[in-house]
């Protein structure tokens, strides 16, 4: 659920402010969403007060090739290693956040944080990643569970716009996942190789944390991520009055693709490695 919450002061705070650009044309307003059933059916979608719009889902899975434990694009092997001796250790936050001090705009405009926000957050890119600097919204749509069902969240919606092998919802109580702007004129997270299922890393102050691209929202909204990354972040992780309203930064590595979906161990160990290549100048 998309709301304003408490802001957390990190003291990074510099370095996780979004990048503007004067140039940029502003972002544009929502316009009809529509649910992507089985067959890529249009099919009217449920309305979302607090995320301007319905929400997209689900959305058959990509089938690709697969590599290892988890999908991944081909690296040679002398490549691998000499990334693999660049750096010893976990990546820390302060090592991503440095080399992210740029940005190189992906997006042809802005993103909202927040309906009726100003539109000023970029999604910035690289040879191997896309990123954005945002606030974080605890999404509790998919599986129903404890926390995360239409008692807690009036906005509840039991679909997610990526699904399990089954074909079932993802569970936001217990997967990390981040919620990326359904594609538009702004930016089409398709066209830098970002799907369903692709690591990503989220930083807030001194935690990296990995999760995988679950679900999509708003087409000018961004800085969403599922209850369970809200959770890892040490976000409050309440979908009625939890998040963030600055201070995350959301990496997502081109190319990659965990399966099944909802393994979360297959992303981490991705994660750790794709996040090592990133600072280590990929």
């Amino acid at each position: 659920m998309r709301v304003q919450s408490l802001t957390l002061v990190a003291a990074s705070a510099a370095l996780l402010a979004p990048t503007t650009f004067p140039d940029a044309p502003a972002a544009h307003r929502p316009g009809p969403r529509a649910h992507l059933g089985s067959g890529h059916q249009l099919q009217a979608g449920p309305v979302r007060a607090d995320r301007s719009g319905p929400r997209i889902g689900p959305l058959a899975p990509v089938r690709r090739g697969l590599m290892g434990p988890y999908r991944d694009r081909p690296r040679s092997e002398a490549g691998r290693g000499a990334r693999e001796v660049a750096g010893e250790g976990p990546v820390r936050a302060a090592d991503l956040l440095a080399r992210m001090r740029d940005c190189e705009p992906v997006s042809e405009g802005r993103y909202r944080s927040d309906a009726g926000a100003p539109a000023d957050i970029p999604v910035c890119g690289t040879r191997d990643a896309v990123y954005w600097k945002a606030d974080l919204d605890v999404d509790c749509d998919g599986r129903p569970g404890g926390r995360c069902n239409a008692r807690t969240d009036p906005h509840f919606t039991p679909a997610t716009a990526y699904t399990r092998p089954d074909g079932t919802p993802l569970d936001a109580e217990r997967l990390p996942y981040v919620v990326v702007p359904q594609p538009s004129d702004i930016w089409d997270h398709r066209e830098d190789d970002v799907r369903g299922g692709s690591v990503a890393a989220l930083v807030h102050g001194d935690r990296v944390r990995y999760a995988v691209v679950g679900d999509v929202g708003p087409r000018d909204i961004i800085g969403e991520a599922s209850y369970a990354a809200a959770k890892t972040l040490g976000i409050p992780a309440d979908p009625h009055g939890g998040g963030t309203d600055s201070g995350v930064t959301y990496i997502v590595f081109k190319g990659s693709e965990v399966e099944p979906i909802d393994d979360e161990a297959a992303a981490e160990k991705a994660g750790k490695r794709l996040a090592r290549e990133f600072v280590d100048g990929g």
